[in-house]
């Protein structure tokens, strides 16, 4: 988890571009694409100003970015030093390990411990999440969420080897069978069409992070679809036509 991260996920959940960030945060768009790929480091904290803006614009918690910063910050220094990091969110990273089947709680650990929210974490933090049916991001996860996870959650059990994620939920009410969810993530090879689609800047230099990952997801059962199929699907993803109000 790094201020990057945060931003991205930020961005893609409220389905906004760099350039909007860029705008309200008063740099040019090439410093938010620099900063979000790693090429430009995070300021510090204490020397700018830059992640109150942000905050603001990408509906966090005031301080949240600077938190962030800050303890990755210090996450470097420890991993010089040789010491453990902190993890991000300690009462739901306690649930996670909790819960965790016994036999894996040593290696689950061992993993998770090497950041203060790496893609374990992340993943399995996620998926507690949506199975619960919690309406909330996990930066907006407060002590009253991991309790009422705490209180919904009874295991969950993960392959390592193919990320296969198994929970289990406890008993609701008397009688109600416990229920189990499997998950399984892997990397599929990018479709043709969408490498050409992606490849081709008249076709999709408009498209945010959000369109981009909607159009991966997208499954077509052996059939192959076309770069100008995934342009008009990217029309109609933003056509308010297609879509119901709220």
């Amino acid at each position: 988890m790094d201020v990057a991260f945060v931003i991205r996920e930020r961005l893609a959940e409220l389905g906004l571009e760099q350039r909007d960030l860029a705008r309200a945060a008063h740099v040019t768009e090439s410093y938010v694409s620099q900063l979000l790929t790693g090429k430009k480091a995070p300021p510090a904290p204490n020397r700018t100003d830059i992640y109150d803006r942000m905050d603001r614009f990408l509906k966090l918690r005031p301080g949240e970015l600077a938190r962030v910063a800050e303890l990755v910050r210090i996450q470097e220094l420890k991993h010089k030093l040789g010491d453990r990091p902190e993890p991000l969110l300690p009462h739901l990273r306690d649930l996670i390990l909790r819960t965790g089947r016994p036999e894996q709680a040593k290696q689950i650990r061992a993993i998770i411990e090497r950041q203060s929210f790496g893609e374990l974490e992340r993943l399995v933090a996620r998926k507690l999440i949506d199975v619960v049916g919690l309406a909330v991001d996990i930066l907006h996860l407060t002590a009253k969420h991991v309790e009422m996870l705490s209180g919904a959650i009874e295991s969950w059990d993960i392959d390592l080897a193919t990320f296969r994620l198994e929970i289990v939920l406890r008993r609701r009410v008397a009688g109600e069978r416990v229920r189990r969810f499997a998950f399984v993530e892997r990397d599929a090879e990018p479709q043709a069409g969408l490498q050409k689609f992606l490849a081709d800047p008249s076709l999709s230099s408009t498209a945010t992070t959000y369109e981009i990952e909607f159009l991966t997801s997208l499954r077509f059962q052996g059939r192959h679809p076309t770069a100008l199929y995934y342009y008009r699907e990217l029309q109609n993803l933003r056509d308010p036509l297609h879509f119901q109000g709220t």
